[in-house]
């Protein structure tokens, strides 16, 4: 894989050449692939020597053209980590963290037990081991009753929920049952008209505590396979709600994915598995 850098790229006479060591997983599958139904949420995972530009972050995003896309720049004893969608940077990406971290505990440092990543908006982030599966650690969001939903949520959704809730630049609509969120065929076009903030819609489950969907067309995903920053709302909602601190949670998009949440004082475990489709190198040179 190869990115020319232009004059149309800010500081384009920062780079002569590079290559960069780039891995593509898939998170919170439903089994292991190939020999299961795989699934999951695609991540990428690079490596940096040094930060650069956020236009051409962007551009290596959109390159690997995955949901999401983490950054990783060593500084001192610690990761700094950002996240890029094809269209640009998010403030909080929970399936590429995860990814991240099984590279570094899975193939890179397996001698570690714990991996610590710091972010620009979240503060610190970290990712354990926990038995078979590994474990990820964030701020748990206090979700907010949303008194007055913007009338084109219904209208994006085609359907009314029980109630909304808001947290970290999302709206949560929560419905009665998991046909219901089902049955949702959301209109991209007007759901793109709340950005930045993204829908996610959940309800009670019939094989787990909760199920979920999620919609992010202004970040260029019409559909996130499996999404681990909801959670960070989502738990204190379903953990208080139905007087559970541990649950197990099904994300219903085409991919389908499994992952299992616990409330943890002001932080949110969220507890699964990945599995690497692939590694390589990313080349980076100016015309």
């Amino acid at each position: 894989m190869t990115i020319k850098v232009t004059n149309a790229c800010p500081n384009p006479g920062k780079i002569d050449s590079m290559r960069i060591p780039v891995f593509h997983l898939n998170v919170f599958p439903n089994g292991p692939f190939p020999d299961g139904p795989g699934g999951g949420n695609p991540a990428g995972v690079c490596f940096l020597d040094q930060w650069l530009d956020d236009e051409l972050l962007r551009r290596v995003a959109a390159e690997n053209n995955l949901s999401a896309t983490a950054f990783l720049v060593l500084a001192g004893n610690r990761y700094e980590i950002r996240w890029f969608s094809v269209r640009c940077e998010l403030q909080l990406c929970g399936h590429a963290t995860f990814a991240s971290g099984y590279v570094m505990l899975k193939m890179l440092q397996p001698e570690l037990d714990q991996i610590s990543f710091e972010t620009r908006w979240k503060g610190t982030v970290k990712v354990r081991r926990n038995g078979d599966l590994l474990a990820m650690d964030f701020p748990a969001a206090v979700p907010q009753p949303c008194q007055h939903p913007p009338v084109i949520l219904n209208e994006g959704l085609g359907a009314a929920p029980e109630t909304v809730f808001e947290a970290n630049s999302v709206y949560f609509a929560v419905f009665g049952d998991q046909g219901a969120i089902e049955k949702i065929r959301p209109n991209s076009a007007l759901l793109e008209k709340l950005h930045p903030y993204a829908v996610c819609v959940s309800a009670p489950g019939e094989a787990a505590d909760y199920v979920l969907r999620y919609f992010a067309p202004g970040y260029g995903l019409p559909e996130d396979p499996v999404t681990g920053s909801a959670h960070c709302a989502l738990v204190p909602y379903w953990s208080h709600r139905i007087s559970k601190t541990q649950l197990h949670v099904r994300q219903l998009s085409s991919r389908g994915g499994n992952l299992w949440t616990e409330m943890a004082g002001d932080r949110v475990l969220l507890k699964g598995n990945a599995e690497l489709v692939f590694r390589g190198e990313l080349e980076i040179y100016k015309e």
